[in-house]
């Protein structure tokens, strides 16, 4: 009688041996979910290869900057977001009447657009009020070439 539990003898429950798998299917779908929303977000914006240019100075993304952009498809696109052609210049007007002490425009092309469409963007920046304008290019990397110089 060691334990002081009598001679009553109680069942065990049987050993389950298999792999719950419920709790990791609903991780899955989460995450699936979770993916399926932040996807789009990342591709927000253009794409466009921009030219390469030579002692170019590194310098970071500003969110308060102008910035108009034209992909390979010739699409235009304002602080990353699409836009027509006929609403940029009211658009860009806006812009530069908001922030008077800066009225530079950074544009971003890519490179195998026709440089009509180029000088047609640097009009527009030039009639709604842009003093400066930036092209924005990528650095050669010193495997260009077999160098920079």
């Amino acid at each position: 009688m060691a334990g002081g539990g009598g001679d009553i003898e109680y069942d065990q429950p049987a050993l389950n041996n298999d792999i719950n798998v419920v709790p990791m299917c609903d991780v899955m779908l989460v995450l699936l979910i979770i993916f399926m929303i932040v996807t789009p977000t990342l591709l927000q914006g253009f794409q466009a290869t921009l030219p390469v240019g030579d002692n170019l100075l590194e310098r970071a993304e500003d969110d308060t900057r102008v910035v108009v952009g034209i992909d390979v498809e010739g699409n235009w696109y304002f602080n990353k977001r699409p836009i027509e052609r006929d609403q940029m210049l009211p658009t860009l007007t806006q812009a530069f009447a908001d922030r008077p002490e800066d009225k530079v425009l950074y544009l971003k092309a890519h490179y195998e657009i026709a440089y009509r469409e180029v000088m047609y963007m640097m009009d527009i920046g030039r009639d709604a009020g842009a003093l400066v304008l930036a092209s924005v290019s990528e650095s050669k990397t010193p495997d260009d070439d077999g160098g920079l110089f």
